[in-house]
Formats: structure tokens, C-alpha cells, sequence
């Protein structure tokens, strides 16, 4: 694992850089002038995603180690690519871009407070919560929030500029994205096979339910069409490179990554059968 352990921390950095080039101040005021679409994305995703995942595991009667992987994943927040799927879905981008941005600030402290209460109520009781805790949302502080205030601050400076190279800075952090996958089941080629036939089951049910209960959800609560498309599309669509980064901070296995691997692996195909259909449908 230590390709991965070291790909992935400067994979990350790169990738929320560009995220804080894609942003400007008006991303942010955006919630506080129109805040209901955006609260009930962040409920989907930063509440019931984490719930449903751990219902799952429970019912699915998930291995440990594969259950606290799956629970990682749950708590990382959606990724820059969700962006770019929502507005293939012809979606809400602005709203998309908003709850990426302000989800993956927040998740320096809530992601470890989830992956931490998760392992405590699967009954993993050898994880020091003020090591774990503390250090971890230090170290995602610095390749989460750092890079994004960076990439603002050389957007404000120099936007005419970024402008012009953001389908390159949008390209660049999917190949990122790609190359820590890569890495993952290159490196563990041997054991992949094994861990994702215990892992498929229990990602590919979460990523669909999820999508499908974050859809009625903002069916009912959001203003439209193009606000469900956008909150869908957040909460099936993980930050899978943060997933990785947590993961390896915590725990020195691959199985705590495998979940992440998979889900990674099956997001993209639902999300573009979830596309197709609400393009067609709707």
C-alpha cells in the first residue's frame, strides 16, 4: 500500500486546487440568498447517506473491516467530478458546485467524527480517538482546505486566465482520480478480486438506494427538476480520493480501501444509467 499511501495525499491537494480555481465568492453567498435546495442537499449527504450506509452494513452483515470501509466512503463528501455529471444530467451546476465546495470544507471535521463513531459502534475499540481525531482532520486541513482557499485566491488574481484552462484543470483532476485507482488495484492485484466480492453487494445497493432516496427527497422538499438532478447526483457520487487519503491515515490494510475501490468503480456506471434515464424521462 505504499504507492497508494503516497499518491494519493498529492492526488488530492491537485484535485481540490482545481476545485478552488472552479470557485468564487458567489458560490458561497448563493446558500445564504437561496438556502432550502442547498439544505437538503446537505442532509442527504451529510446525514442520511452515513445512516443508510450503516443500515446497510448491519442488514448485509458486512466483515468489519469491509463495514468501516464502506461507512469511509459514505462520509467523504462528493467530489469536483459530481459537477461535471450534473451538468450532463442537465442539472443545477450552481448548486452542485456550491455543496461540493462548502461539504468538502466541512468534512475535515465531520468525516473523522463519522469514520471514528462508525468504528466505535462496530466495536473496533483499538482506534484512539484524539490520535485519530485530531491528526487526521489536521492532515485533511492540508490537502482539503488549504489547496481550495489557494486555488480561489489564484482564481481572484487571475481568473481571464483560469478561465481558459478549465476544461484542462477539469480533465486533470479525473486523471488524478484515475491514477490513485490505478495504483490501488495494481498494487493489490492479488487480493482485489477477493475483497471486491465481499465489497460489491453491499456499495452497489448503497449508491443506488442513496441516489434513489435523495431523489423523492428533493422531489418533495426541493424547488425542481434540475435542484433533484443536482442533490441525486451529490449523494451517489463520493470523493473517492479523500475516501483513500483517510483511509490510509487511520489503517495500514488494503481492506479498509477496497470498499472505496469498488464504489469508485460502480458510481460511474449508475450515475450515466441514472443520466440516461432522467434525460429521456424528464
Amino acid at each position: 500500500m505504499e504507492v497508494v499511501t503516497k499518491i494519493a495525499p498529492l492526488a488530492l491537494a491537485f484535485i481540490m486546487l482545481g476545485l478552488g480555481l472552479g470557485l468564487t465568492t458567489k458560490d458561497f453567498l448563493r446558500v445564504i440568498n437561496n438556502p432550502r435546495d442547498f439544505i437538503v442537499g446537505f442532509v442527504c449527504q451529510l446525514i442520511i447517506l452515513p445512516i443508510v450506509a450503516y443500515i446497510l452494513i448491519m442488514v448485509l452483515g458486512t466483515p468489519v473491516e469491509l463495514a468501516l470501509g464502506v461507512m469511509i466512503i459514505a462520509a467523504a463528501p462528493g467530489g469536483v467530478t459530481t459537477n461535471v455529471m450534473t451538468k450532463f444530467a442537465k442539472g443545477d451546476v450552481a448548486l452542485s458546485i456550491s455543496l461540493t465546495a462548502i461539504i468538502s470544507l466541512i468534512s475535515i471535521i465531520s468525516v473523522p467524527f463519522i469514520v471514528l463513531q462508525s468504528a466505535k459502534l462496530l466495536g473496533m475499540s483499538n482506534i484512539s480517538e484524539e490520535i485519530s481525531m485530531t491528526g487526521v482532520a489536521i492532515k485533511m486541513a492540508g490537502v482539503v482546505t488549504i489547496p481550495v482557499i489557494l486555488g480561489m485566491v489564484i482564481r481572484r488574481f487571475a481568473e481571464k486566465f483560469i478561465m481558459s484552462k478549465i476544461s484542462i484543470i477539469e480533465k486533470t483532476t479525473v486523471i488524478l482520480f484515475l491514477i490513485v485507482f490505478s495504483a490501488i488495484w495494481i498494487e493489490e492485484r492479488e487480493n482485489i478480486f477477493s475483497y471486491l466480492a465481499q465489497a460489491g453487494l453491499v456499495v452497489l445497493t448503497l449508491n443506488v438506494v442513496m441516489m434513489f432516496i435523495a431523489y423523492y427527497i428533493a422531489k418533495s422538499f426541493a424547488t425542481g427538476i434540475e435542484q433533484r438532478k443536482c442533490i441525486a447526483i451529490e449523494s451517489g457520487l463520493q470523493n473517492g480520493t479523500l475516501a483513500v487519503f483517510v483511509a490510509t491515515q487511520i489503517f495500514n490494510d488494503i481492506v479498509y480501501i477496497v470498499p472505496t475501490a469498488a464504489y469508485a468503480l460502480i458510481m460511474y456506471i449508475t450515475a450515466f444509467i441514472f443520466i440516461y434515464i432522467v434525460r429521456k424521462t424528464i
